[in-house]
């Protein structure tokens, strides 16, 4: 007799559902949609020039504009099932309040069909004087503290220390983008652990990205998931991400450039997923599937578990975002 065939996929799926559906942790809306042929180019860029050159399309786009590829985006993901989604936005110079105010009119419109939480996207850091004042004017419309600390480097801890303190005063949750670049060079994982512990942020601090984890030893790695359990942070995974990262010659463990998921779940750490951008030049050939997400991840980490991947996909999300149902 021929045993029933068992889809985990389906099965996953299935249990998304029941679980209230897709929670996409993290994105970024406001530039979801704005690549063009002639930016097409820019694409094969190094992450750091990425982070200046989306300044012309920031600096030509009106409200109604980025307004819109926002509204794309909320409209796939409504499409898909999804229950909440994470969003950095620019605040800068550069694009001033214009994703804010989009941003706003997104809630406005759609506040009721699906949960936003959104955090502020600090790409020009949030040392110097004139970013600092528009870190300052954008935290009073996020729900979600945003920080990138490689922005300011060599000041990374005075970076993290504005964060933590901003957050406590306005009792937000705290997003920080780290670990970005698949080596053991990199520590900012353990570094925004230790500053959660040091400001009394246990449980409302989330590492996104944390690629790095996986680029140093064994016996660092899981000292360092203690540490994360002690700080109680979340780690925010986008596998489509950073699976393109480009190889290099530097020696490391054997892993690939994904979140080491299928060590970090098991140590109790809390995991979530999201998208990050959806075909703009950082990420082209993104568009923002969940269940591609799921997928690369599941397949980069060789991890089948399916409740684990149900949960991944949504109530660690919820957790991560701060959202109780």
């Amino acid at each position: 007799m021929n045993k029933q065939n068992f889809n985990p996929i389906e099965e996953v799926l299935h249990r998304i559902k029941e679980k209230g559906g897709w929670v996409n942790t993290h994105s970024h809306l406001d530039r979801a949609y704005s690549l063009t042929s002639d930016t097409f180019a820019l694409s094969n860029s190094y992450l750091k020039e990425k982070w200046h050159l989306v300044d012309d399309m920031k600096r030509n786009s009106t409200v109604d504009d980025i307004y819109f590829r926002m509204e794309k985006a909320i409209n796939f993901m409504l499409e898909q099932g999804c229950q909440a989604i994470g969003s950095f936005i620019d605040a800068d110079e550069v694009i001033e309040d214009r994703s804010i105010q989009a941003a706003q009119r997104l809630k406005d419109n759609y506040g009721k069909d699906i949960e936003m939480r959104f955090a502020n996207q600090v790409l020009k850091g949030v040392i110097d004087p004139k970013a600092r004042e528009w870190f300052d004017m954008s935290s009073d419309f996020v729900d979600i503290i945003g920080g990138l600390p490689a922005k300011d480097f060599g000041r990374e801890e005075e970076h993290l220390d504005i964060l933590m303190s901003t957050a406590k005063a306005k009792n937000t949750l705290v997003h920080v983008h780290v670990d970005q670049f698949n080596t053991d060079e990199e520590t900012e994982t353990e570094q925004l652990a230790l500053k959660t512990i040091e400001h009394g942020m246990q449980g409302k601090v989330s590492a996104v990205h944390s690629i790095s984890v996986a680029a140093h030893p064994r016996k660092y790695r899981f000292e360092l998931y203690d540490l994360i359990k002690k700080a109680d942070m979340h780690i925010v995974s986008c596998p489509t991400a950073w699976i393109d990262h480009n190889r290099t010659e530097r020696l490391a463990p054997s892993h690939n450039s994904v979140t080491p998921v299928d060590e970090m779940i098991p140590r109790g750490i809390n995991v979530a997923f999201g998208t990050d951008n959806i075909n703009d030049i950082y990420k082209p050939f993104s568009d923002g599937h969940l269940l591609t997400e799921l997928r690369v991840m599941l397949e980069s980490c060789h991890f089948y578990d399916v409740e684990q991947l149900s949960n991944i996909a949504t109530v660690n999300g919820l957790k991560a975002l701060g959202i109780k149902k």
